[in-house]
């Protein structure tokens, strides 16, 4: 006697109204957060919120709005990430080799 498989269901995405980018920068309007914050938000990885920052970073200009960045800073000796490029925190400041970095802040500013 052979039993028939049940057939499975198929895999059914969590519902959203918005997408992913549309709920973070829904967030960031009007308020300063690391991408941590962001991430607990939005319930997506940090390594994720980074990606969408970066996306976000170069197509908010065509809706007038722009993502402003706090650069990271060393809680150690109080250098500050002004020149930095990448959004993601630094491992450990250049100056005195600290590794007690305070990440970086976003917001979107119309």
């Amino acid at each position: 006697m052979v039993k028939k498989a049940k057939p499975k269901e198929p895999f059914v995405p969590a519902e959203r109204q918005d997408t992913l980018r549309h709920e973070i920068i829904a967030i960031l309007q009007g308020q300063t957060l690391s991408a941590k914050d962001i991430s607990g938000g939005v319930h997506i990885s940090e390594k994720d919120v980074y990606d969408h920052l970066a996306h976000i970073e170069r197509s908010t200009h065509a809706t007038g709005h722009h993502l402003t960045v706090t650069p990271a800073e060393c809680l150690k000796c109080g250098f500050v990430f002004k020149k930095r490029v990448r959004l993601k925190k630094p491992g450990r400041c250049p100056v005195c080799k600290g590794e007690q970095i305070q990440e970086p802040l976003f917001t979107i500013n119309a």
